[in-house]
């Protein structure tokens, strides 16, 4: 029997760079929220370096989309990130859709992503868009990566184990073909989340302080499905070096290491 081929799998064929179902996501939308992550002129510079490295895909908001080389995008995926807030609205959680499904198809989009705060004052809103970009996702073949994190005033751990199980099963269930996450802590307890979860769980960048091909392989030992590291290589005085390390642990070269623990500070990603 062949294999089945249509829009859905081809694009998730080109999220794996090796085709082995393990993902090295990096970021690079981060200017909307927090402002230039380099000068104009070197942004794609950065993107090169992304894609020597051996990252799997880069995501970037649509207009930024439109800045890339597509000559840079041959050997590296494009994910078009769909929602956005700034941290000077009066509620810095609340996430809004600024782009669809069918506008990041004609950008050459190989996926899209949407943010989603659970227990955010605008949960519901949230959940809704991400439920309606689903059904778009369906009707164009394109996979869903969700962004999911445990946010907002009545959130008092977004590390705990329980509420990390029950915010990537949310992003399951509404659709999504991937999520995206926070790290547990105690980190042992992410085999129990990714065991949990029928769809495959990437990590964000990890905890300030410890290394992050320590931290990758870890996250791979305990069943992650790869990581989505963004200011830890664009802030990195070496990104090719940063992505390239990052690679080899996702991809398979290093298999092993001791998890985690102590306390975790902020989210880094």
């Amino acid at each position: 029997m062949t294999a089945r081929s249509d829009g859905l799998a081809v694009r998730l064929a080109r999220l794996s760079r090796h085709r082995d179902g393990r993902f090295l996501f990096v970021p690079m939308d981060h200017s909307v929220a927090d402002g230039p992550i380099v000068d104009a002129a070197r942004f794609n510079g950065l993107v090169s370096d992304v894609v020597a490295g051996g990252a799997d895909a880069i995501v970037v908001h649509k207009g930024r989309a439109r800045t890339v080389d597509p000559r840079l995008l041959r050997e590296c995926a494009l994910v078009v990130h769909l929602s956005a807030s700034t941290p000077h609205a009066l509620d810095g959680d609340a996430k809004v859709l600024v782009g669809d499904v069918e506008e990041a198809v004609r950008l050459g989009a190989d996926a899209v992503s949407v943010h989603v705060n659970i227990g955010s004052d605008s949960e519901a809103a949230q959940l809704s868009d991400l439920g309606s970009v689903a059904e778009a996702c369906q009707r164009w073949n394109v996979p869903l990566l969700a962004m999911a994190y445990p946010r907002g005033p009545r959130v008092t751990d977004p590390h705990a184990p329980a509420l990390l199980a029950h915010v990537v099963n949310v992003a399951a269930d509404l659709g999504a073909t991937l999520v995206k996450t926070s790290w547990p802590q105690p980190f042992e307890r992410l085999a129990e989340i990714v065991d949990s979860c029928p769809i495959p769980v990437l990590l964000a960048g990890g905890p300030a302080g410890t290394a992050l091909n320590e931290f990758a392989t870890a996250a791979m030992a305990a069943g992650a499905s790869g990581l989505a590291v963004g200011r830890g290589v664009f802030q990195h005085p070496e990104p090719v070096k940063a992505v390239r390390e990052l690679a080899e642990v996702i991809h398979g070269l290093a298999d092993s290491a001791e998890l985690l623990t102590g306390p975790v500070p902020a989210v880094v990603r």
